[in-house]
């Protein structure tokens, strides 16, 4: 079985509407709804093309991470950054090391003149968008033959680390009012059939931003965030649920991402059947070797990336088949599928690329199941 993180690469044309929003243009609504609802329709086509099982919308209606957020809170706004203000560096501790590297990169300069901030009571406001993107997502799939279907949602702690609280009066507060408010999303997305995936990429990559934490103290940071986000999946059979989670995706060093193994009882603490673990990049791919030690819990599946998003380099088949293989060896082969680091969309150089990815994953899923099953 093979699946994949999210994003996927977006259609020229819509990729140039969603720019031209974002820089605060008008953009003809009505053309722009139907574009999206087409581009739905080709990125399914494409993922069952590439020989995926697992399919999902490829976001290709959303954006950013910002506008996405803003689309369904309610209480944010924009405002320059103060002295004061707790920085929000996804590679704050890599950046003593690496000082003249992250100089040198353009997303370093001036990241930090304006952020958004929640000003105002918390509000779920999303229902027509996601109206929308449940409606497109049904209509690319008919007709069309796949094992599932998944529709993505934002974290509540990935949420709080990227848009913080100028409003509630302390940052639990703040947390429970970002679970409360999407759990609307979370539910109506099961609702609608789908399965619902959590991207967290905060329970790793917030061990940079809270770069003055030791491990014990981030520990104790992550699992209330582990702890808000199991109420926000409340009422929400795990089966339904997969949960994502990686190391923030930015291309760099990675020196210092905090080890799977000091937050892994934290992962598997959260209400998902389905785990998806970045697995392919060189920081990373040793930690395979957890699950020597560390028993799977049973009913959970485990998706580890065998394809990264970090390199632009086709991954070959035979390297994809050893990666999965090596998981079923010490997970069990009946509770592994083939995933990716991350939304290859917009991290690889091109879409040709992604899609390429996408095929060796699936012959390198093919290989491996011929290993382990014998067909």
């Amino acid at each position: 079985m093979t699946t994949h993180a999210g994003a996927l690469p977006q259609p020229p044309d819509l990729k140039e509407m969603h720019n031209a929003q974002v820089a605060g243009k008008t953009v003809d609504k009505d053309a722009f709804t139907k574009r999206v609802r087409s581009a739905v329709a080709e990125v399914v086509k494409k993922q069952l093309a590439c020989g995926l099982d697992v399919i999902n919308d490829g976001e290709v209606g959303k954006s950013n991470f910002s506008r996405y957020a803003r689309e369904r809170l309610s209480g944010f706004s924009e405002r320059e950054v103060k002295p004061e203000d707790r920085p929000s560096t996804i590679y704050a501790r890599d950046l003593v090391d690496f000082a003249d590297y992250f100089e040198n990169r353009s997303y370093h300069r001036g990241d930090n003149l304006r952020r958004v901030f929640c000003n105002a009571p918390l509000k779920y406001i999303g229902h027509q968008s996601l109206k929308a993107e449940i409606d497109d997502f049904k209509t690319g799939l008919q007709g069309q033959k796949y094992e599932e279907a998944f529709l993505p949602a934002i974290a509540p702690g990935t949420i709080e680390h990227w848009m913080k609280n100028d409003y509630y009066p302390d940052d639990e507060t703040y947390l429970v009012a970002i679970v409360d408010a999407m759990h609307e999303e979370y539910k109506a997305i099961v609702d609608a059939g789908f399965l619902l995936q959590i991207d967290d990429p905060d329970l790793p990559d917030g061990w940079q931003f809270m770069s003055k934490m030791n491990v014990a103290e981030y520990r104790k940071y992550a699992e209330l965030r582990v702890d808000a986000l199991n109420h926000g999946l409340r009422d929400i059979p795990p089966d339904r649920v997969r949960f994502h989670t990686c190391w923030g995706s930015y291309h760099g060093p990675h020196k210092y991402d905090i080890p799977l193994r000091d937050i892994i009882d934290l992962i598997l603490k959260v209400k998902a059947d389905t785990i998806s673990i970045e697995a392919a990049n060189p920081r990373h791919e040793h930690e395979w070797r957890i699950w020597e030690e560390r028993k799977l819990p049973a009913g959970k599946v485990l998706v580890p990336g065998v394809v990264g998003h970090a390199t632009d380099i086709v991954e070959h088949p035979q390297a994809i088949a050893d990666r999965l293989v090596r998981y079923a060896k010490v997970v069990g082969r009946e509770n592994v599928m083939a995933g990716t680091d991350c939304g290859l969309g917009p991290r690889v150089g091109s879409p040709q690329i992604a899609w390429a990815k996408f095929e060796a994953m699936a012959e390198g899923a093919r290989l491996a199941s011929k290993e382990l099953w014998g067909r």
